[in-house]
Parts: C-alpha cells; sequence; structure tokens
C-alpha cells in the first residue's frame, strides 16, 4: 500500500480509494486491500491528518450489509449512484431506515452505527472519516455504545 500524489490516469474507485487530507490534498491508495496490514499501513501512512482525514471509496453490491460499522471521528456521506439502497443506522436509540435512488445521498452522523443493504445490484459512494472506524457484525440489532477513537497511527 502507498500513497501517490497527483496520478495522471484515471482512476477505478472501486479498486484504489483517494484520501482526502488535511491541506486540501487528495491522494490516491495503490494496492489498498480490506486485509489487516494493509489497513495499518494506510492508518500509519494519514495518521497526520487525524479527525480530518477521509477515504473516498465506491462499493457495488446487492443483498443486505453484513456488518454495522461507526465512525467516530466524524460524518460520513453515502451517495446511490446506481440502483436503489437503504441507509440503516442507529439515532438516539430508535433505527432510521433512509431510502436512496440514483443521486440521492445522507449523511452518516459521527458515531452513529449504520449499514447499508442494496436492493437489487447496486452501487454507493460513500466520504468516510478514517481514524476510529470500527465494524461489527451485523445482527437484527445494531451495537450500542461508541466506538472507541483511536490515536494518531492506531489501526481503525
Amino acid at each position: 500500500m502507498r500513497l501517490v500524489n497527483h496520478e495522471r490516469h484515471a482512476l477505478d474507485l472501486r479498486t484504489t480509494p483517494v484520501h482526502l487530507g488535511r491541506g486540501s490534498t487528495a491522494k490516491s491508495v495503490e494496492g489498498f486491500a480490506w486485509d489487516p496490514e494493509v489497513l495499518r499501513a494506510y492508518s500509519a501512512a494519514v495518521a497526520a491528518d487525524g479527525a480530518d482525514g477521509r477515504m473516498v471509496m465506491i462499493f457495488d453490491g446487492e443483498g443486505p450489509g453484513d456488518h454495522w460499522e461507526s465512525h467516530p471521528a466524524g460524518d460520513e456521506l453515502v451517495v446511490c449512484l446506481s440502483g436503489s439502497v437503504t441507509v440503516v443506522r442507529a439515532v438516539d436509540g430508535r433505527l432510521e431506515h433512509v431510502p436512496l435512488g440514483p443521486g440521492e445521498a445522507t449523511v452518516n452522523p459521527a458515531g452513529a452505527w449504520h449499514a447499508v443493504d442494496m436492493e437489487g445490484p447496486a452501487s454507493i459512494l460513500s466520504v468516510t472519516a478514517t481514524l476510529g472506524t470500527d465494524h461489527r457484525p451485523r445482527t437484527d440489532t445494531p451495537p450500542t455504545g461508541p466506538a472507541a477513537v483511536p490515536g494518531p497511527g492506531e489501526a481503525p
């Protein structure tokens, strides 16, 4: 995994996310994978951005999400690009269901546990606060309590 400044070719946000950092920087994340070692390396590489760091990525899929997640360091923007999705989130002790169609978006508040269910094939774009992101297996009810925000250099 490495951060690359000023790519001169098109990026596929499905496989190569972009990290938005302090000072309005944008760096592609070459060699990104949902692997613990890669995630630790990414976290260390962007630690100086702290709560200001954001990851931009596209996800394709269908069916219910298999995990809850929370981003305690900041809000997350979720944009439906194609198909239809429902963002399910826990806010103030109750579940909210926010249906989205192409071009529609919602903001998951910092610290809110949420999941994304895709009705048929769908694509979303997310702009996610990277510091402290936590994932838990999906159950009928979301986890309670906030995810812990790690200090600089700790893996999300």
